[in-house]
């Protein structure tokens, strides 16, 4: 593999070594990110946490009013530039503001990132000059709040299929709009609308913006009920229903026919900053499971003393970790990149647009595995708590339902893990990414007879990217004969494609870990336990994804010949002690009393 020498490309980190002095982690943070993280955290322990069970009563005017206040800090501004009245922040400390302002409340979370995310960033990203200036700096300050309309009775991931449509006024002046969406949050207190629809017979969706309060007929845009849900219940969700409403013309965001792409890269950014919406909560689910396993007791000792409980700690405590290592990783990158293209000379407005979708195979990975994560963190926070956890006196119960919710918006996970690998695969049939020739010596490598030599692994986390490498070998063997095998009609093999997408996300999270732990930690730390935790337990995990896509596709010499394959690579020479790695994260977080 070669080394890194410029800013990365989405997807690269599968065919390049990645130097831990490469990635951004927490460690890092500015002064004046620190200021912008203790702030926001600050205000979710004094306005937030102690309103839970407000919160929980479907109390939308409390959600409303927290938004406000969250504008009057500066929180809904971070990424929208001075001049249109935000702070004009970099991509990193989006994401903390996100990651931090998430944590309390899941009704808060989902209102915030909707307003911040698809509220706010077609406009900035795809509207003209006179669009930005008349509504960014009230969605900036929190004056007024967005709200996205894309979702439709009949058309969910297959946002084009949109039965909603356009028709140009006699006069040429507005575009008449008709339909229906669902699922909207925002809605029951948005005044600005970011909709789509496809103009007469077009083949694809356009998008547009407006303000309700700016509406000739307020009729024309009404809303049903406040939908009422399994979790986030003070987030408010309404259908929003379209009648004869006009939009002047010059608020169409983008290009005619434009708006699908307008969508997927709005919901790129979603993903990433879904992704750190659900760190705080991990941190705080997590810290009261160590609290409460600390103060129960039974049989004369806490909780915290028994073997099963510390054990769940320990993967929680490691999930975190992985989580913020990945997420973080990904910021950078994308903050690089757009550094990169403005430098280049491209205009800020599309250098963002760039950055963000040159990492969208990351996004989708991020999603999928923090999402996923999150659900099983709050499940386990429920068992730590037994019959106490499933009341609705404790925290637990409602990070259980809130957390159910990150697997599906932003594209449900399913649609992600088939996303990440689908484009993946174009990347490289459009030359963009080579995967060929790395697939193709590990071919010959696989047909070659293999090293007895034992490599010298006594340098730091030496072993650890070794097998990140091999690991990175077993997606291209895998991905690569299933390529060649099915030809174009790969997207047909879902079932395969999840296993790839598996393999492919465990390799990304496991390798942000580790090199997060090489570059700011010792050998002996308790992060270095986590990395190495976490990279045995993916280790397990690809095995099993990769066996069950190697004996469906695979037949005779050449199933043997990848199986043989699998376990060469996901070999270790010094295997890792599981229970002792275990318990020094365990002992470490107990002791602490939180992460």
């Amino acid at each position: 593999m070669t080394t890194l020498n410029k800013t990365l490309k989405g997807g690269e980190f599968l065919i390049k070594e990645i130097p831990a002095n490469e990635i951004f982690s927490l460690e890092e943070l500015s002064e004046e990110q620190k200021m912008l993280r203790d702030s926001a955290k600050e205000f979710i322990d004094r306005e937030v946490v102690p309103q839970h069970d407000r919160f929980e009563k479907k109390d939308y005017a409390l959600t409303e009013e927290t938004m406000r206040k969250l504008g009057e800090m500066g929180l809904l501004g971070i990424t929208v530039p001075e001049e249109y009245g935000g702070l004009g922040m970099g991509f990193v400390s989006t994401m903390l503001a996100c990651d931090y302002v998430s944590g309390g409340n899941g009704s808060l979370a989902t209102a915030y990132g909707a307003h911040t995310g698809i509220g706010t960033l077609p406009t900035l990203l795809y509207g003209s000059e006179e669009l930005k200036k008349k509504y960014l700096p009230d969605l900036a300050t929190g004056t007024k709040f967005g709200a996205y309309c894309l979702t439709e009775p009949d058309a969910g991931s297959d946002a084009n299929s949109g039965k909603t449509r356009a028709k140009l006024s006699e006069d040429g002046k507005h575009y008449i709009i008709n339909g229906q969406k669902m699922w909207i949050s925002n809605a029951g207190f948005a005044d600005t609308f970011t909709l789509f629809a496809k103009i007469d017979d077009d083949k694809n969706i356009t998008g547009f913006v407006i303000n309700r309060s700016e509406l000739e007929d307020p009729n024309s845009l009404t809303f049903g009920e406040e939908e009422h849900k399994l979790g986030i219940r003070s987030s408010s969700t309404r259908q929003v229903f379209f009648n004869d409403m006009k939009i002047p013309v010059e608020n169409m965001l983008g290009e005619r026919n434009n708006g699908f792409k307008i969508a997927l890269n709005a919901l790129n950014v979603g993903r990433i900053k879904l992704a750190a919406a659900n760190l705080d909560g991990q941190r705080r689910i997590l810290n009261h499971s160590i609290q409460y396993s600390n103060e129960r007791k039974q049989f004369g000792v806490s909780i915290s003393t028994f073997g099963a409980i510390r054990k769940k700690i320990a993967e929680m405590s490691t999930g975190v970790f992985v989580s913020e290592a990945g997420s973080y990783r990904l910021a950078k990158n994308v903050e690089d990149k757009i550094a990169e293209l403005v430098a280049g000379g491209m205009d800020h407005q599309q250098a963002e647009l760039k950055g963000v979708e040159e990492f969208a195979v990351e996004a989708s990975i991020l999603k999928v595995f923090v999402s996923d994560l999150t659900q099983v963190t709050a499940d386990e926070g429920i068992q730590i708590y037994g019959g106490m956890g499933f009341s609705e006196d404790t925290p637990m119960e409602s990070a259980w339902r809130d957390a159910r919710i990150g697997r599906i918006y932003e594209g449900t996970n399913e649609i992600n893990r088939l996303l990440a690998v689908g484009m993946l695969i174009k990347k490289a049939m459009k030359g963009e990414l080579d995967l060929l020739s790395p697939a193709m010596a590990i071919s010959k490598e696989l047909m070659g007879i293999p090293s007895f030599e034992v490599p010298d692994y006594s340098a730091f986390m030496s072993e650890e990217k070794a097998i990140i490498a091999n690991l990175k070998k077993v997606f291209l063997m895998v991905s690569g004969a299933a390529l060649q095998k099915y030809m174009m009609d790969i997207e047909k093999q879902q079932h395969l494609l999840l296993n790839a997408s598996e393999i492919l996300n465990q390799i990304y999270m496991a390798e942000s870990a580790i090199l997060r732990a090489e570059k700011h930690f010792s050998p002996d730390s308790v992060e270095a336990a986590m990395a190495q935790l976490n990279l045995y337990k993916a280790v397990e995990k690809i095995i099993v994804a990769a066996k069950e896509g190697i004996i469906s596709f695979a037949e005779g010499d050449e199933q043997r010949m990848m199986l043989s394959g699998l376990r060469r690579f996901t070999k270790y020479t010094n295997n890792p002690n599981v229970v002792a790695l275990t318990e020094k994260v365990a002992a470490h977080y107990i002791g602490k009393g939180n992460y």
